[in-house]
């Protein structure tokens, strides 16, 4: 979702270019680090992939954490509505919200991406039972920050180390980091190199993994090309020519990055040992 700003761009560079530019730089090595991960490499089975999953599921329910949480922001959701002044962000976040939570499953169903995942999962063989036992418990009225605090779904600590490092940048409350993390931390990150490998054991495996090539191909067509300058220009938007803002959405970004890789490194060990989530 992070399309880089060009130097050779045909329209001069603004201050507020300048400063995204220098974001990007900030961000550059870690972001490889998670792009180039060797763990993708490491995905040689259908076992190697549940393992994958049954920790993966966890970033795909926490994106939507990020996403709520501007859609609270830049829209409006109170019952006496009135127009926000983020019109191009309202217009963004209600887009990806749409494709988010009521996309289709392959029957054309009405399905989250969520849901689509939890199938895949299913069809996969992994275990779903660390997820669906965190989901239903905020189902049931637990609330995140107990979750959190106390892992009431026991979840291994890699995974729980990933969702507090998100919950922190939400908890500071400023909407350009939640932003920056959003835009430059996340639905990106799966390389081309990824989604070839899955499909070259969809070959092998079709009645195990064609949800999850489908889940995979709903993400990237929905993820496009439009999503990526619209969610930049939010950045713009919500940062304007303030640099202490540019540096704390920097911050923001580097921090959602090293969280993952950190995930990453921990998936690629269990994959490595054949252990799976208990």
């Amino acid at each position: 979702m992070s399309a880089p700003v060009s130097a050779e761009t045909t329209a001069p560079l603004t201050p507020v270019d300048y400063r995204l530019l220098s974001l990007q730089r900030r961000m550059h090595t870690v972001r490889n680090e998670v792009i180039g991960h060797p763990l993708y490499a490491q995905l040689r089975s259908v076992e190697d992939v549940q393992v994958f999953m049954e920790h993966h599921v966890f970033a795909v329910w926490d994106f939507m954490s990020l996403l709520k949480t501007l859609q609270a922001a830049l829209t409006s959701v109170e019952t006496a509505w009135a127009p926000t002044r983020h019109k191009a962000a309202r217009r963004l976040i209600n887009e990806i919200v749409l494709g988010e939570e009521s996309d289709v499953d392959p029957f054309g169903q009405p399905a989250s991406h969520y849901e689509l995942y939890l199938d895949a999962m299913r069809q996969a063989g992994a275990d779903t039972r660390a997820i669906v036992r965190f989901v239903s418990k905020l189902q049931n009225g637990f609330k995140a920050k107990d979750m959190l605090r106390f892992n009431l779904a026991e979840i291994d600590e890699a995974t729980m180390d990933f969702l507090k490092a998100t919950d922190r940048i939400l908890k500071r409350g400023k909407l350009h980091q939640t932003a920056a993390a959003f835009t430059f931390g996340r639905e990106d990150l799966i390389p081309d190199m990824f989604t070839a490998l899955i499909k070259k054991l969809y070959a092998e495996h079709p009645t195990e993994l064609s949800a999850f090539v489908y889940y995979l191909d709903r993400h990237i067509e929905l993820d496009g090309d439009e999503h990526g300058p619209m969610a930049i220009q939010m950045m713009k938007n919500l940062c304007k020519e303030d640099d202490e803002l540019w540096l704390e959405a920097e911050d923001a970004c580097v921090e959602a990055l090293e969280a993952r890789l950190k995930l990453w490194d921990a998936i690629a060990a269990k994959v490595r040992t054949g252990a799976l989530v208990s």
